[in-house]
């Protein structure tokens, strides 16, 4: 897609302050109110703008372990994806999952409150997905970055 100036200003500020107000995010990229809202709407509608979020911290809501799971599927069957990534969904403790190239299938963002409930997770639920074949786990030490804010470039 193609973005212009202003599209790019507008995104960049969302990403960073989503409840801005209508009226600020017009007055600091240059517009109209009612330009905002046409623009804004625009890039809901085209899916640039996916949704806004509150970030939490995992800490503060008693879910301060996370742990990065590494998951192979027992064979690349046609419905082992579908199954795999169905159940996936319903599980709370999942907050990313990512569909791999190389050794393993699927890379997991796991955050639990403790090691017993992590250990709760993998015996009573991922591992209990008929089309998982092998587990690996990563426990996550200290954060050093994390961003969800995307630079916005003018390619097609």
């Amino acid at each position: 897609m193609k973005f212009d100036d202003t599209d790019r200003k507008i995104l960049e500020i969302l990403q960073t302050r989503a409840n801005i107000t209508n009226a600020q995010l017009a007055a600091e990229v240059g517009i109209s109110p009612s330009g905002m809202i046409e623009r804004v709407k625009r890039l809901e509608n085209q899916g640039v703008i996916q949704k806004y979020v509150a970030l939490v911290d995992h800490e503060k809501v008693n879910k301060g372990m996370l742990a990065i799971v590494s998951v192979s599927l027992v064979a690349h069957r046609a419905n082992a994806y579908e199954i795999f990534t169905q159940k996936v969904h319903e599980y709370e403790e999942v907050l990313e999952c990512f569909n791999t190239a190389g050794e393993e299938d699927f890379i997991l963002k796991v955050a639990v409150k403790d090691m017993k409930q992590f250990q709760s997770f993998i015996i009573d639920k991922l591992t209990r997905i008929e089309v998982v074949n092998k587990v690996k786990t990563s426990f996550v030490l200290s954060t050093i970055k994390c961003s969800t804010k995307v630079e916005i470039g003018n390619e097609e």
